[in-house]
């Protein structure tokens, strides 16, 4: 995975009100209305939010009518778990026969 999507996966973690966002759908799919109702910003806010969300992957959006419904993706959380241990995983680089006998 390249840095620039790794950058907007953690991206979508770093404001207050994405994080009030994510955890809300954690019940299930929402509409939009209801999330502008429990978080309380404009709906040009949530539009800016929910674009940030959806483009991490971590959350995807369904269009019914004028609505947009929004869950949360398991493949997207999935990839951001898979992001976050392989960046902090230790890796150990040897390049000489000395340090497999240790």
């Amino acid at each position: 995975m390249d840095e620039k999507k790794i950058a907007g996966i953690f991206k979508a973690f770093c404001d207050e009100n994405r994080i009030k966002i994510i955890k809300l759908l954690r019940t299930g799919e929402k509409c939009a209305c209801k999330l502008l109702e429990e978080i309380n910003v404009t709906q040009p806010t949530l539009s800016h939010h929910m674009k940030i969300l959806c483009d991490s992957g971590i959350v995807i959006g369904r269009k019914e009518g004028k609505w947009m419904y929004y869950s949360i993706s398991e493949k997207g959380v999935k990839q951001a778990e898979e992001c976050l241990q392989a960046l902090t995983s230790f890796a150990i680089e040897c390049k000489n026969k000395s340090c497999h006998e240790k």
